[in-house]
């Protein structure tokens, strides 16, 4: 086990000598029984906010005018 903690730890000094350096992110628990729901409010709350926002839709509009030619 010793050997694989030395390799990990060589490899995080290696980011850091990059210029990297860790982060810790919390996401929301999918597995969670509730999180579908939230989910479903979160997003009917957004769209509702931007079928409100005729500035925003015209933005997006103009914007997916300029993605031509664009690759994945």
């Amino acid at each position: 086990m010793a050997h694989v903690n030395q390799r990990v730890q060589k490899h995080r000094e290696a980011l850091r000598m990059a210029g990297f350096r860790p982060v810790q992110i919390w996401v929301p628990d999918m597995r969670r029984p509730d999180f579908a729901e939230k989910c479903r409010r979160q997003c009917l709350l957004v769209a509702l906010a931007d079928s409100a926002d005729t500035s925003m839709q015209q933005f997006m509009n103009e914007a997916l005018v300029d993605v031509s030619g664009w690759t994945e």
